[in-house]
């Protein structure tokens, strides 16, 4: 009976969701219980809080909730429960509970009567566990008290009778407890030493039926993907980036943050900077100083460091300390450390300092810290504090030796900040104040910095920084150093899919620099030349260069390079990476690589072992490789760069393809936060979604088109949408969806990608269900014929000269079998024969894609008169569908059993449904609380439709509403009751 609506979604609760819905599982069981909920302001107990109750509703729960409110000294005595008595005495179903208990009434009228004498409120105390014991036993009561923290002290009091004496209590003689639960929040930043409810936690805590749950702050990912869900637009991968790492977990924050004009220029919102502040301005003002200065520091501050910053005696620091410690506005962090607890409280309080007095702090801490040693770890934190102080020159320093140190530790997106903040202050400070020495100038420090955009996975930011490289060069710069660049803007042009202009540049670095006498230059621009050449279609010239280049190499001893190189040729020569010749070779480039300590080319080894496994279809064989590769990333801090992209990809496909699809959704609900350029990464838990009839991943796929093109995400996009034009029976769309992704993937050179048999066959399927719709109704089927056709040649194409001009491997070719099969389908008919085919085809181990072949096969063999042949694949299709929870195929399967009558007669004792599978399909959605037209997108029929089959359940199961016919399937063991509480 709680109003509280959210449009906010739930994100990373479903830990403290499932322990919750234990909660209320015991409790329907007869086991009463309560749990505290404690945490931060903005964390999210409300929402979770209103997630519970909706499910607990769901589950057939009376939901009560009583808020509490800050009235300040004056307070209401019982206001959360005269609330829920209010909300009670709105509804007549109450009336007769109510009438049993006129006592609790008087709470109504006047709650200071009611506990008048120390007798009326015993009497109160035990109206009201009574009224709460008998709402529980005509059904299970949730009761959810809101910001305890607030609460006046006869609520106080009268909750502590309820959970230690009267509700919770279990009966004498070990009989059962009431079906209640009580779920209770407060703040836990909020309760100061001498808050009065502090007591009252202490003591209940201890009641073996009460339980504490602490909400911790959500993880990154979890608010990244808050971010992204409340606005409809997309937004800049730096924008969310700031949002998260000020919100640190708080979702009030990250919302208000995000409603702000300009969330990611800095400062707080005014509205949120007020609620801040009025706690600060409550302490002392040697304690405000004292906070002033500690937020100049930064989110954390040695005392040391502040005690020498703020100049204070030591006891005057240490009483100030206490006092905001107190107050909770700061906390010891350890090892003589204090911290806000809150980095927007810290904000809010820096941005109340006057301009001078921040500088001149900033200017204190600076030289305070340069006092120290220039450490390198502390070098962000000087160069911080040097720029607002504004001292440039030594500001310029600093940055520099903090992205070397950010290189040092495997810190790519730390390291492009420190240098695109020395870029802007280069040109502010004089020339003979700037840092010497060799690769400190504009080009070289402007390269090096689109290399860490590039390991940060900001490919376009790799692109711009390259580009501005390039246009600082001059006549007078050094040839090498301007072929570098060339080379460097090539490699970053191909991870953006620029391929023409990588070749012309990757050709323009080769021409700079001779090959003789060899250089380590000449050979990685060699290198580079050949990959740009390979995209383009020049393997000839690709296959020349990497040749003479590896001599080279091998020569110099270029280690790297060599490895780089036999990657190369792994893929160009001999039948391909999936070949034995092709992985013996990427073995070796994976040990040079190592061993020169070179990550990105070691992980470009380990990407296309794992690529070749795929393709040679040795699906487990393929894992350990991903896995490694991911290791090395994470080890080297590139986990956001292409090749482990690509791998996060390969492994979710991998886990599709096997069928192991609860891990790919975990997997790709697990996923670190990726950037917009990396979405593409969870596509096959898209996939997962699409075959268990969830078309919300439409959406989903469609948002990877939006923003720059981007070849994987197309690829994702261009199967997840061809798949739901088919689930949906939209020929037309299947068919249109391929060609656009067909020819927005074909290269410059003309190749069309790999992936192509596979669209090709999708949308053949869904042409030959139209084809075979007409046939039935006698119509004109021909008229898919010429569609039929062109999409057949695609997929013979594609799969007979893959992309290095040889046939694909097993998966390919399955796909053609499909191809061809759909393809019979929609001219002539299902073809056994072509159908027993593509079967054995997908034997390799796609789960999914053989379960979906044996039941056109069963269909195919049906029409053959071959019964027990169509039975044996049914029943086998069958079972991987339900193990799979595709709905979808299972439907289908379902349609041809009955409609060829291939199922055996029912088990002995086994009682038959008296609905069809269709009729079944719409009874569990009913009992999920779904409107006609929510399942009929369901299940892709109409709502008319699914209209139509709500009437048949209520007609068979002889219901008068949809409630009672749920109730009656319950009860007659049609469905079973889900689990209230889930991830």
């Amino acid at each position: 009976m709680s109003e509280t609506s959210f449009t906010t979604p739930l994100v990373g609760r479903r830990e403290d969701l499932a322990r919750l819905g234990d909660v209320l599982a015991r409790a329907r069981g007869g086991e009463a219980a309560a749990v505290l909920v404690a945490g931060d302001a903005g964390v999210g107990k409300t929402r979770l809080l209103d997630e519970v109750a909706g499910r607990a509703a769901a589950a057939g729960m009376t939901v009560l909730t009583g808020h509490c409110v800050d009235l300040g000294d004056v307070g209401l005595p019982y206001l959360p429960f005269t609330e829920i008595l209010g909300l009670l005495a709105g509804d007549e179903r109450f009336a007769p509970v109510l009438s049993a208990h006129p006592v609790v009434d008087r709470l109504l009228g006047s709650g200071t009567d009611a506990a008048r004498d120390a007798g009326g409120r015993l009497r109160l105390f035990e109206g009201m566990a009574g009224l709460l014991a008998d709402l529980a036993d005509t059904a299970p009561l949730l009761l959810v008290l809101e910001d305890l923290h607030w609460a006046d002290q006869s609520s106080r009091d009268l909750l502590r009778f309820l959970l230690s004496r009267g509700v919770l209590q279990r009966p004498a003689g070990g009989a059962p407890t009431h079906r209640l639960a009580v779920l209770a929040s407060y703040r836990a930043d909020d309760l100061h030493r001498r808050h009065p409810l502090r007591p009252l936690l202490a003591e209940l805590v201890r009641l073996p039926a009460v339980e504490r749950l602490e909400l911790r702050p959500l993880a990154d990912p979890d608010v990244t993907r808050l971010v992204r869900s409340l606005q409809d637009r997309p937004l800049p991968d730096a924008t969310v980036r700031r949002i998260v790492e000020r919100a640190e977990g708080n979702a009030f924050y990250a919302e208000e943050l995000l409603a702000a004009t300009d969330p990611a220029a800095g400062g707080v919102p005014s509205g949120l900077a007020d609620v801040l502040l009025i706690r600060v301005e409550q302490l002392s003002e040697t304690a405000q100083q004292v906070l002033r200065t500690a937020a100049v520091a930064g989110r954390r501050v040695e005392h040391d460091l502040l005690r020498d910053a703020v100049g204070l005696p030591e006891d005057e620091l240490e009483s100030a300390l206490r006092e905001a410690i107190g107050r909770q506005l700061l906390v010891s962090s350890g090892g003589d450390t204090y911290a806000f607890r809150h980095a927007l409280a810290r904000e809010a309080v820096y941005a109340d300092l006057l301009p001078g007095e921040r500088a001149r702090l900033h200017g204190a801490f600076a030289r305070l810290l340069t006092d120290r040693g220039r450490h390198a770890e502390s070098a962000a934190e000087r160069a911080h504090h040097y720029r607002e102080s504004h001292d440039l020159p030594e500001a310029l320093t600093a940055c520099l030796e903090a992205a070397d140190h950010a290189q040092r530790v495997g810190a790519p997106a730390e390291e492009l900040r420190h240098l695109e903040t020395a870029l802007d202050l280069w040109a502010s400070v004089r020339p003979e104040a700037r840092p010497s020495g060799d690769g400190v100038d504009r080009v070289t420090l402007t390269l090096r910095a689109s290399a860490a955009a590039a390991h940060a996975g900001e490919s376009h930011r790799a692109v711009s920084l390259t580009r501005a490289a390039l246009a600082s060069t001059g006549e007078d710069t050094d040839s090498e150093l301007a072929a570098r660049v060339r080379y460097t803007l090539a490699g970053n042009l191909m991870s953006v899919d620029s391929l023409t202009a990588a070749y012309a540049y990757s050709s323009e670095a080769l021409a700079m620099i001779p090959a003789e006498p060899p250089s380590r230059t000449w050979v990685w621009a060699a290198a580079t030349h050949v990959l740009a050449a390979r995209h383009i279609g020049e393997n000839g010239t690709a296959l020349r260069v990497a040749r003479q280049a590896l001599r080279v190499a091998e020569r110099l001893r270029v280690t790297d390079a060599q490895a780089d190189l036999l990657i190369s040729l792994a893929i160009l020569e001999n039948g391909s990476r999936r070949g034995v010749r092709g992985q013996e070779r990427l073995k070796e480039a994976r040990e040079l690589a190592r061993r020169a300590g070179n990550a990105p080319v070691e992980m470009r080894a380990l990407f296309n072992l794992a690529v070749g496994c795929f393709e040679a279809g040795d699906l487990e064989g393929c894992l350990p490789w991903v896995t490694e590769g991911l290791d090395r990333a994470r080890r080297a801090g590139l986990q956001s760069s292409p090749y482990p992209l690509e791998m996060r990809y390969l492994r979710l496909l991998v886990l599709y393809t096997l069928g192991r699809w609860d891990e790919c959704a975990r997997a790709a609900a697990e996923e670190a936060v990726l950037p917009a350029a990396g979405g593409y990464t969870v596509g096959p838990a898209l996939y997962v979604a699409l075959a268990r009839g969830d078309l919300g991943a439409v959406e989903r796929a469609r948002r990877l088109l939006e923003g720059p093109f981007d070849w994987m995400a197309t690829l994702v996009a261009g199967i997840a949408l061809t798949e739901a034009a088919v689930l949906r029976g939209e020929p037309e769309a299947a068919v249109e969806r391929t060609r656009a992704t067909t020819d927005a993937l074909t290269d410059d050179a003309g190749h069309r990608p790999d992936l192509t048999v596979r669209l090709a066959a999708l949308a053949l399927s869904a042409v030959a269900d139209a084809a075979m719709e007409l046939r039935a109704a006698g119509g004109a089927a021909h008229r898919w014929k010429d569609t039929a056709d062109e999409l057949v040649e695609l997929a013979r194409e594609s799969a007979l000269r893959g992309g290095d001009g040889t046939p694909q491997g097993p998966e390919g070719m399955a796909w053609l079998a499909r191809a061809e099969a759909e393809w019979l389908r929609a001219v002539s008919g299902p073809d056994a024969a072509a159908w027993e085919k593509a079967v054995a085809a997908f034997g390799y181990g796609d789960v999914y894609e053989l379960a979906r072949g044996r039941a056109r096969f069963a269909e195919a063999l049906l029409l053959a008169e071959r019964r027990e042949e169509a039975a044996d694949q049914a029943r086998e299709a069958r079972a991987v569908a339900e193990r799979l929870g595709t709905a979808p195929l299972l439907e289908r399967i379902d349609g041809l059993i009955r409609r060829g009558r291939l199922a055996g007669p029912a088990p002995a004792g086994e009682r038959p449904s008296p609905l069809t599978a269709r009729e079944q399909d719409v009874l569990r959605l009913l009992a999920r609380g779904r409107s006609n037209r929510q399942i009929g997108e369901e299940l892709f029929i109409s709502g008319k439709t699914a209209s139509v089959h709500v009437s048949n359940i209520l007609a068979k199961l002889g219901a008068a509403g949809r409630t009672e016919a749920v109730a009656i399937a319950y009860r007659q063991g049609l469905i079973a009751p889900e689990p209230t509480a889930s991830g």
